[in-house]
């Protein structure tokens, strides 16, 4: 087997001139051809002011793209870290764009198909709906949602900051630099006004779904993990598959090689066809 390569990609961005969606490929097997060849998205999205250093290979990402038994590319959304323009809280569509952009973009230099996505948190968000309502992404058979938000309203932030002054500035670090970003109510609301409903009636019988939620998540309430998994178990022949994981925050913290590890037993499961709607809880009887 060819050496595996990673190689950082910059992808011309329709809606920002002069700039690039930054992201990097993993190939297992760089000297072959491409075309048809199947291809994992892993990415991630600032969400609510609570990843203090979120970008391309924050998290479980990139210990899980270079582990995966198939190529990937991870990147980042428009105004995080390598990928320039302006974040908004609030621009949820914005980043819809950005994942097609990068779709076409693999498809017509590459020859890529889409065949498995993860998303963490605000990239589970809009995920489901670029999953819910592109071709490609109802060509997808695999999802990966990891502490997916659903009720959108649960989110109470910043109000203290909106009252006094009108606005909240959130300032973090990203990749070891700091940034600040300007939060609006008119921000927040769209936000919050996201809909995540269309799960029900529109998400892709086929594709198999494995949704990760830690118990201690204080920032995404476990409960809508098993909405989640009410919404989407009733497909046929697509499946569900919950895995809780206990003691584990939003950001998994601490915990990453188990996250990579469920990921990756679920989708050799998947690939040897034992994979039934239900509960996965590794390190105790798998299925239960």
């Amino acid at each position: 087997m060819d050496d595996r390569l990673s190689k950082k990609l910059y992808i011309p961005h329709p809606e920002e001139p002069n700039r690039s969606i930054v992201g990097i490929l993993e190939q297992l097997s760089p000297r072959q051809s491409t075309q048809g060849r199947k291809i994992a998205l892993v990415h991630f999205a600032w969400h609510n002011g609570v990843s203090k250093t979120a970008h391309k290979d924050y998290l479980f990402q990139r210990r899980l793209a270079v582990r995966l038994p198939l190529d990937s590319f991870r990147f980042d959304f428009r105004g995080n870290h390598e990928t320039g323009g302006t974040w908004k809280q609030g621009a949820l569509d914005k980043d819809i764009v950005d994942i097609n952009t990068v779709v076409g973009f693999l498809k017509r230099e590459y020859g890529y198909v889409i065949d498995l996505v993860v998303g963490h948190s605000r990239g589970a968000l809009v995920a489901f709906r670029w999953l819910c309502t592109t071709e490609d992404g109802r060509n997808v058979t695999a999802f990966v949602n990891a502490s997916g938000r659903y009720r959108m309203h649960a989110v109470k932030a910043w109000q203290e900051s909106f009252a006094k002054q009108g606005y909240h500035v959130w300032e973090v670090s990203v990749a070891r630099k700091q940034v600040t970003a300007m939060v609006t109510p008119e921000d927040l609301e769209a936000f919050v006004s996201w809909d995540t409903s269309l799960v029900w009636d529109h998400f892709p019988a086929m594709i198999d779904v494995l949704t990760l939620h830690g118990l201690s998540d204080k920032t995404v309430p476990p409960y809508d993990a098993l909405i989640y998994a009410r919404a989407l178990s009733e497909r046929t022949p697509g499946t569900h598959t919950l895995h809780l994981m206990e003691d584990a925050d939003h950001n998994f913290t601490g915990r990453q090689d188990e996250v990579v590890d469920a990921i990756l037993q679920w989708w050799e499961a998947r690939r040897q066809g034992e994979i039934k709607t239900g509960i996965w809880q590794t390190g105790i009887r798998g299925k239960l």
